[in-house]
């Protein structure tokens, strides 16, 4: 793929009104999901899941890609369509996760680095074999007494920058993901100071790597109090900060920026993400890449009876895809959620 390919897809992943799907739930996530509605984590019940959300009538109105884990890239549907296709003949981009998950950092008690770079030059070109059009690598940054280190920073920025590169040089997208975990006590302005340490390092290493920004799209958590925080900081504070924060530290060459829910309600990243389009013009698109804020109504009830329930949850997801749309226009209104 060339440059002027990435910047297509990366424009198309953040196109007006859509945004992101992150079905990239490993199987151990998938069986905390399942297990929470009484249904078996089975490979069959977990492709019957997925068939559900991706074959939603409508969806690619407010969903522009959809991010796989390994096992569900692929996988197809159930008269053997894979689901690769299913997305492509919608008009939705396929994406896959490539990292193997966060490891606790050597030397640095309570912190994690993102692996997976070993071997990843062949995995991404067999994922750009079978169908995907960009990839995921997410690094978790924790808040807490003496952190983040800068060496925590530092290494978790490297390794998306390196994977970055590699993407790019297989075809893909990538999608850069620092996120700030929620988990802690913290306050907004603690929560800004290290986003933003984080963004600086994370572009910083971008530029070293000479990954093409404008082929890249930012995955990035909100700046938010923390959620055992004793006075949380309100809809309106939290967009406020988070776009302050970007605007100081994410170069207007990028193609665009989408949100993670990160432990929010699912009606609560809605708010956050239209109070900040409210607010005015970006140098970048600002839109969603949510995995349970999108998912969890629909996951309820197609759980209380997966075969019977198969169009209510589609129903449920659509309805979420479209509160979000209009959410990245900053046209999203609580009153709509009743309809």
């Amino acid at each position: 793929m060339s440059s002027m390919d990435l910047v297509k897809v990366a424009r198309a992943m953040v196109a007006e009104g859509r945004g992101i799907l992150a079905a990239d739930e490993s199987t151990g996530t998938c069986q905390k999901r399942f297990d929470s509605i009484g249904v078996e984590c089975t490979e069959e019940n977990r492709r019957q899941y997925r068939e559900m959300l991706l074959t939603t009538p409508g969806l690619a109105e407010h969903i522009s890609g959809v991010i796989f884990f390994d096992e569900t890239l692929r996988q197809a549907t159930a008269d053997g369509k894979p689901f690769v296709d299913v997305l492509e003949e919608a008009g939705v981009l396929p994406g896959i996760k490539v990292d193997t998950g966060a490891h606790p950092l050597a030397g640095h008690p309570g912190e994690k680095v993102t692996e997976g770079l070993d071997g990843l030059r062949g995995r991404l070109e067999e994922y750009a074999s079978l169908g995907a059009k960009f990839a995921k690598w997410r690094a978790v940054i924790t808040i807490g007494e003496n952190r983040p280190s800068a060496a925590c920073i530092e290494a978790n920025s490297h390794a998306l920058a390196r994977y970055a590169a590699l993407c790019q040089e297989a075809g893909l997208v990538p999608m850069v993901e620092p996120e700030v975990l929620m988990d802690g006590a913290h306050a907004l302005d603690e929560c800004y100071e290290v986003t933003e340490a984080a963004l600086r390092s994370l572009f910083s290493q971008l530029y070293e790597q000479s990954v093409l920004l404008e082929g890249t799209i930012l995955k990035a958590s909100m700046v938010i109090s923390g959620s055992e925080a004793a006075e949380r900081a309100g809809v309106e504070e939290v967009a406020e900060a988070t776009v302050q924060c970007l605007l100081n530290a994410v170069p207007a060459a990028l193609a665009g920026v989408v949100f993670l829910s990160g432990g929010q309600g699912d009606e609560e990243a809605t708010a956050h993400l239209d109070a900040m389009n409210k607010l005015g013009r970006f140098p970048w698109p600002l839109s969603f890449s949510y995995g349970r804020a999108l998912q969890h109504p629909s996951l309820v009830t197609w759980g209380a009876d997966p075969a019977a329930n198969v169009a209510a949850a589609q129903r449920k997801l659509a309805h979420r895809a479209r509160m979000n749309g209009l959410a990245t226009l900053g046209r999203y209104e609580a009153e709509l959620e009743a309809a």
